[in-house]
């Protein structure tokens, strides 16, 4: 039965490449025209079947990860790329549509992410091991998107170009109060204090990276500068001159995005400017990914601006810029998994070659979904007053005083006019 309900779904899902299954049974059968890209996938027992039914997505990346899903002649994201370019091409069997509703209502229910709830969360995740992230990022353990403001930067260079445009945006003088709201291993923090001569507030729920920060601050000489504390952004008191946030907003949850938006506004000087950067959708919302909720960040959903930006109406603060990185997140995660295939034996001996697979997996999709979704990532400039920033983006990229001025064009002969 399982066989039969997957062939159907497969047949008419395959609308612009061409898939090859091969059965548990050993029968194999090709899906799709024969054009486009050419993947091969074999499966090795009933049981998948059914879970690739029920649950494909959840379904697959279990498969990949217990190898009872294997490519063929194809690499794994060769394979993932066929099937998320023609997963929506034919339409979804109704049984998956009335799923992929229930998962998308559910999420104001599940993903309520109590303080308690969100520690345990971050743990999951976040405390696995410094030694396994500084195999695959920048030395600055930068966990978020880098900004590539040329195609030839290295990782190095476009995280610290991340930083420096977030300190522009942020307006940063010598003296100031920042906070930051999901610190991480510290490297924000360090840097406003370091480079910009801030006082820095750092909060997490990372047992680990908060003992990693302190250690950073401690080495570097700036622990009369940086406060790095295990905190929940709800029990954080006190005003800052400025409030950044990298990479957190995607924890938050669905029913918690008008009180994560009002602590902003009450933590914010009335003079104050805020950035927050987070991953979030160029489309209408949708139910967030099984297999993601399960193994690398439960809790966690990928906004759309159409959920957030009421939040950020309600708080009563100004918007005064919204940029859209759009592969600037899909070219950093081909950096982290180069650097983590070239490492693969030593964190196979960390963990185990299952392991391996599943964050071989996610970093798989999450670069798919920034090269062919639309998953994007957003810089949220807040303020409460509406001249806090300059009227127009020129203080970001200020003028070069020796360049030669553009060419004009050149004027027309009255003749010829």
């Amino acid at each position: 039965m399982w066989a039969k309900l997957l062939d159907r779904f497969l047949t008419g899902m395959m609308v612009e490449d061409r898939l090859t299954i091969t059965y548990p049974d050993g029968n194999t059968r090709d899906y799709g025209p024969d054009s486009g890209a050419h993947v091969h996938l074999a499966v090795t027992d009933e049981d998948t079947l059914r879970a690739l039914i029920v649950n494909p997505d959840l379904g697959l990346g279990e498969a990949y990860m217990d190898e009872r899903i294997v490519p063929r002649n194809c690499t794994l994201e060769n394979a993932l790329t066929v099937i998320i370019r023609n997963r929506f091409q034919g339409g979804l069997p109704p049984w998956l549509l009335m799923a992929n509703r229930a998962r998308f209502h559910m999420r104001r229910f599940i993903q309520k992410n109590a303080p308690k709830a969100s520690r345990q969360n971050v743990a999951h995740h976040y405390d696995i091991s410094d030694d396994l992230y500084r195999l695959f990022l920048d030395e600055d353990m930068q966990y978020s998107c880098a900004y590539f403001r040329d195609d030839d930067m290295t990782l190095e260079q476009a995280q610290i170009a991340k930083k420096a445009h977030i300190a522009n945006k942020l307006r940063i003088e010598p003296g100031m109060r920042v906070l930051d709201i999901g610190c991480g291993w510290g490297g924000m923090a360090l840097t406003l204090a370091r480079d910009y001569g801030c006082d820095v507030t750092g909060i997490t729920l990372s047992a680990n990276q908060l003992d990693t920060a302190q250690k950073r601050a401690d080495a570097e000489g700036l622990s009369d500068r940086i406060h790095f504390n295990l905190q929940d952004y709800r029990h954080t008191s006190g005003t800052f001159d400025r409030i950044v946030s990298v990479g957190m907003l995607e924890h938050v949850g669905v029913p918690n995005f008008d009180t994560y938006f009002g602590r902003v506004a009450e933590l914010l000087d009335p003079d104050g400017i805020a950035l927050i950067h987070t991953i979030g959708r160029s489309a209408p919302p949708m139910a967030h990914s099984s297999w993601i909720n399960k193994y690398i960040f439960p809790g966690g959903y990928v906004p759309s601006l159409s959920e957030l930006a009421p939040a950020m109406e309600r708080s009563g603060l100004w918007q005064s810029d919204i940029e859209i990185w759009r592969l600037h997140y899909a070219k950093t995660i081909r950096h982290w998994r180069d650097r983590f295939d070239a490492n693969v034996a030593e964190i196979e001996a960390m963990h185990d070659a299952r392991f391996v697979r599943m964050f071989r997996y996610y970093l798989t999709v999450c670069i798919l979904s920034f090269e062919h979704q639309m998953q994007a990532v957003y810089h949220f400039q807040l303020a409460h007053q509406r001249n806090a920033v300059p009227l127009t983006r020129d203080y970001l990229h200020p003028r070069d005083a020796t360049a030669k001025p553009a060419a004009t064009a050149p004027k027309r002969d009255k003749q010829h006019a």
